[in-house]
């Protein structure tokens, strides 16, 4: 978890009321829920835009449909720094999300191209299989620790083939990512991470750079920009982002879903009795379970919801407070699979949207599609659920259980089938 012992004092064109002691890395009570935190702050009657102490100080709107706005403002709120303290964020440079206008168009292409709708749906089988085969693996034991077992396996797992890298560096990968998104006093710093991490990368881009290939990292190191190939700095800083993104942030939203329906049988049967409702209970999931925390500069003074805010301000984006925001959804902690409308911001806004959106919803769909085939009825496990904020937040261990006589084998295909269904 980010530290956030550091806080400062409130700048002169900061307003008094305005001014809030909150962390945004180690929300009060984070352990208990994560998402519950966030709203128990926006429901404290705190202003449409403050100004946390903590961090080194920055602004943060409250309020979804204001946090929308300045996701997808771009003129005034610069994507370079991705996360606070300043000078944590100066080191966590990830090409193209950490580009403005125009280089982040030129980067994002290459990035578009490679997660595209079709080609999403094209790891379909591949995704299905490995679900399947590492649910078949515990079913039978009755229990498994879902966050370690399974979360933090087949994203990672299935990532890993796409850049064509060893599975068998899942953990050690692991461990720098957490290291970079939430830096502690105990762990390795922040420069020691990015810089194993680079130098594990370093040898698979230099091996790739100016050379043909079918894996994600080839296919995207190799493109143009400009009308020019990416230098080797440049290669090395756009597979460094690709890989962050694709070891945490969807781990921990299947979690943070698994956790829910453990908890609502009536969820469970809704799902069992109607597996053609999936795809929607997706979308809602995603909504109700946001987990990402972002960061923009202040370009030039500029004003939101009545506040003035200066050139050189740091903003946080929580991704999580428009999901949960009433005044945006209707009983927002309520999941409703059959829920008309859904705002939220939970992969972002505007040109930054986070571009494995559709892998990630293909991985929660088929997950959901292939547990609830072999196992309908399951809760949680003994062991305290704890959840961790950071960059990213999510929950550290996940126990269920189930009767194993209650367990169904099954199929990859027929359990495709009875997912797609009507």
């Amino acid at each position: 978890m980010l530290n956030a012992e550091t806080s400062t004092q409130r700048p002169s064109h900061v307003p008094a009321e305005l001014v809030v002691d909150f962390d945004v890395y180690n929300p009060p009570n984070v352990e208990q829920d994560l998402q519950l935190a966030w709203k128990a702050f926006q429901d404290s009657g705190v202003p449409e835009v403050v100004w946390s102490v903590r961090n080194g100080g920055h602004w943060m709107p409250t309020r979804g449909k204001l946090l929308a706005a300045m996701y997808a403002d771009c003129e005034n709120l610069s994507n370079r720094i991705s996360l606070l303290p300043r000078e944590i964020g100066e080191q966590h440079f990830g090409i193209p999300q950490s580009l403005d206008p125009p280089d982040h168009h030129q980067f994002r292409m290459l990035l578009n191209s490679l997660l595209s709708p079709k080609r999403v749906l094209q790891m379909e089988a591949e995704v299905r299989e490995m679900a399947a085969g590492m649910i078949e693996g515990f079913r039978a034991a009755g229990r498994c620790d879902f966050t370690n077992d399974y979360a933090t396996v087949l994203p990672v797992g299935i990532f890993l083939r796409m850049v064509d890298l060893p599975i068998e560096d899942r953990l050690m990968l692991l461990e720098l990512n957490n290291n970079i998104i939430r830096p502690t006093h105990a762990g390795m710093s922040v420069e020691e991470a990015t810089r194993r991490l680079h130098d594990y990368l370093r040898g698979p881009i230099e091996q790739r750079l100016g050379r043909d290939g079918d894996d994600m990292f080839s296919k995207m190191i190799n493109g143009q920009v400009y009308g020019r190939a990416l230098t080797f700095d440049e290669a090395l800083n756009m597979a460094k982002l690709v890989m962050q993104g694709g070891l945490d942030t969807v781990s921990n939203l299947l979690s943070m879903a698994m956790r829910f329906l453990a908890t609502s049988a009536a969820h469970r049967h809704e799902l069992q009795q109607r597996p053609d409702l999936i795809p929607a209970a997706v979308e809602e999931l995603v909504r109700r379970f946001p987990v990402t925390v972002q960061t923009r500069t202040v370009t030039r003074d500029v004003s939101y919801g009545g506040v003035t805010m200066k050139k050189g301000d740091m903003v946080i984006l929580g991704s999580l407070l428009q999901g949960l925001d009433d005044r945006d959804n209707e009983q927002p902690l309520v999941c409703d699979f059959h829920r008309a409308t859904r705002q939220h911001s939970t992969f972002g806004q505007g040109i930054h949207r986070c571009p494995g959106a559709g892998l990630a919803r293909l991985e929660t769909r088929i997950t959901l599609q292939e547990w609830l085939a072999r196992i309908p009825d399951f809760e949680l496990g003994e062991g305290e659920i704890k959840c961790r904020g950071g960059l990213v937040g999510g929950i550290v261990a996940l126990p269920l259980k189930w009767h194993a006589g209650s367990t169904r084998q099954v199929s990859v295909s027929s359990a495709k089938a009875k997912g797609e269904k009507s």
